[in-house]
């Protein structure tokens, strides 16, 4: 099947919803190209060229309203193209947006559902809490850089948030995992979306997957990023983590 081509979406608003969370809304001509209930699927963002290879950045669609889409960056002191675009990119600028990618929810089918995320995969799981059933139950650990940057989550009453506060993300690979380990573990079957720094997620996927010993289809594990590397070079370390995983 042939893929979509990228079309050209058009900044409609900016807004820093909390100091290191920076929004944009994105609409225009071609939006009505992207499909219907999209919100925690995935978009590829293609920037403005510095040389003849395009610089395409992989982005969780927050919302989706009929006219256009929210976008949320992670903005850090030493971003990359992606945040550095979004810092200084206007209202009315264009962009190429790919996509969309699959939307990836939580299973359902267990008694507990447990997220673990950086800033990262906040939009993601925000997505999944908002979408779950009012009777789910289960906990989130999200860890933020700062406590202001602590946001207010559409969730249900019996899913625990807890929010850890690092302003050094990647530097420590078990700082999520300890707080998991904090918790109780719950009696009954137990499903787990997980999103993170790479060296972060593998420390957290042992546990899940080997310690506790979830099923496959019970857990959804990904690194979204890797410290010190491209997203490219991202890539290439995921793919051959995955295939040794396999």
């Amino acid at each position: 099947m042939t893929r979509p081509q990228p079309r050209e979406l058009r900044i409609v608003n900016k807004n820093h919803i909390t100091p290191h969370m920076l929004r944009i809304t994105l609409g225009g001509d071609q939006i009505h190209t992207l499909p219907k209930d999209q919100e925690g699927g995935y978009v590829k963002l293609i920037f403005p060229q510095v040389s003849d290879k395009p610089i395409l950045r992989t982005y969780t669609i927050r919302h989706q309203r009929d006219c256009e889409i929210d976008i949320d960056f992670v903005l850090h002191e030493d971003g990359g193209p992606a945040s550095t675009w979004a810092r200084h990119a206007q209202i009315g600028e264009a962009i190429l947006v790919g996509g969309p990618g699959p939307v990836k929810p939580i299973s359902g089918a267990a008694d507990w559902q447990f997220f673990v995320g950086d800033m990262t995969a906040l939009p993601a799981i925000s997505v999944n809490l908002a979408n779950l059933p009012d009777t789910a139950k289960g906990a989130a650990i999200l860890e933020v850089l700062s406590q202001e940057d602590v946001l207010p989550l559409v969730h249900p009453s019996g899913i625990e948030l807890h929010w850890v506060i690092n302003p050094h993300p990647g530097e420590s690979t078990k700082i999520l995992l300890e707080r998991v380990k904090a918790l109780p573990w719950p009696k009954g079957s137990v499903s787990a979306w997980v999103a993170c720094e790479f060296s972060a997620m593998k420390a957290l996927r042992s546990f899940f997957k080997i310690e506790k010993q979830l099923l496959r289809e019970h857990l959804y594990i990904s690194s979204y990023w890797k410290k010190g590397n491209s997203e490219d070079q991202h890539k290439v370390v995921k793919r051959t983590d995955n295939e040794a995983e396999s």
